[in-house]
């Protein structure tokens, strides 16, 4: 199956949770450095953005919307055209946390490393992912895993590529928070060994190792507790809550959890169960729970962000008194509200109403 063939719907629990191919909520910035890291090969930006239905003033435009589909379009049209492994590790090596909008700056600001990895994680679904990110501690390492979830729709070359050049994007972000001293140990790849891999180890400064069961990067355990030179508390926690803005807004458009949120949105004061919402989207209440649960989700956290949503905006946009605030978005009372207000925001009512 071709990219350009492929339902707009998200297929397979690998991609639980994530937009779907075809869903366009993604700023341009991924296509226009493919477009400039090939010019050179003699690559026209019409033929990295056929079939794609964009042109390259839309590609030019921060505020076009594009999808995962359209930049996997754009890889196979790269591809097909001559473009090779160096191309790859090129995009990944200048894509720069400064591109990511929101998501790159909050990353840029962790405190912590170990904060950086959690943070890059949770709030991947902003940044136009062709992989699933996951980390953990293994001994001696802290491990990025690269889990690929459209397998199905690219040739094994487009594969190869796309792994090649997520493996350099996440050398050069934490070459951009920790410093430029921090390399990984080795690399992991779900790859057979082939005549490019002299270069992957010159392109990742580590030994390489082939035909695994994953794909995945290793860095010394040490980078956890590092500070990144740009690392502010206060600063990732502002930017924190537009990224969990932005991740709502993904919601109301994805998926089975797009629709519990938008039901909730409607009437959150009706404190609205599970078993009503299910009946609303013609499904037994198990049935509802278990598709939940495949985009890595809950009723109880969907809920949980509506009222989050809704009770932020509220404050900081009108002049309901706080017990009007708490009733209409379905706490029983101010202190749950204030309670929740401070789980959310690490504020007080009176902080966040004044935009603080």
């Amino acid at each position: 199956m071709s990219i350009g063939d492929a339902e707009g719907g998200v297929g397979g629990s690998a991609r639980a949770g994530f937009p779907s191919l075809n869903q366009r909520i993604f700023a341009p910035f991924k296509l226009a450095t493919v477009i400039d890291a090939v010019a050179g090969r003699g690559i026209m930006p019409e033929t990295v953005l056929d079939r794609t239905g964009l042109t390259l003033a839309e590609v030019r435009d921060p505020h076009t919307l594009t999808s995962i589909g359209q930049y996997l379009i754009a890889c196979e049209n790269i591809v097909a055209a001559g473009a090779e492994f160096a191309d790859a590790f090129e995009i990944g090596s200048r894509l720069h946390l400064s591109a990511y909008g929101m998501y790159g700056y909050a990353l840029m600001c962790s405190p912590t490393m170990r904060e950086f990895f959690d943070f890059a994680v949770r709030y991947q679904p902003l940044a136009t992912p062709t992989v699933r990110l996951g980390w953990r501690i293994e001994g001696a390492f802290a491990i990025w895993r690269f889990q690929e979830i459209y397998r199905d729709v690219m040739s094994n070359e487009v594969r190869t590529f796309l792994i090649r050049q997520q493996m350099k994007m996440t050398y050069t972000h934490i070459r951009d928070t920790a410093g430029a001293d921090n390399l990984p140990v080795r690399a992991i790849f779900a790859l057979a060994e082939d005549a490019q891999s002299a270069d992957d180890e010159k392109e990742l400064s580590c030994s390489c190792i082939y035909g695994e069961d994953a794909n995945e990067l290793h860095y010394p355990i040490g980078i956890l507790e590092q500070t990144p030179e740009l690392g502010n508390r206060l600063t990732r926690a502002m930017l924190e809550e537009t990224c969990d803005r932005l991740i709502g807004q993904s919601r109301i458009a994805s998926g089975l959890s797009g629709e519990v949120y938008q039901l909730l949105l409607l009437a959150p004061n009706q404190a609205a169960s599970m078993t009503s919402i299910a009946e609303q989207l013609g499904l037994q209440e198990r049935t509802l729970r278990r598709r939940l649960a495949a985009e890595d989700t809950s009723y109880g956290e969907i809920v949980d962000d509506v009222r989050r949503k809704l009770a932020i905006e509220y404050l900081q946009t009108t002049r309901m008194s706080v017990d009007d605030v708490a009733w209409k978005v379905g706490f029983s009372d101010s202190a749950n509200l204030r309670r929740a207000i401070r789980r959310w925001t690490g504020k007080t009512i009176n902080e966040v109403r004044a935009g603080k």
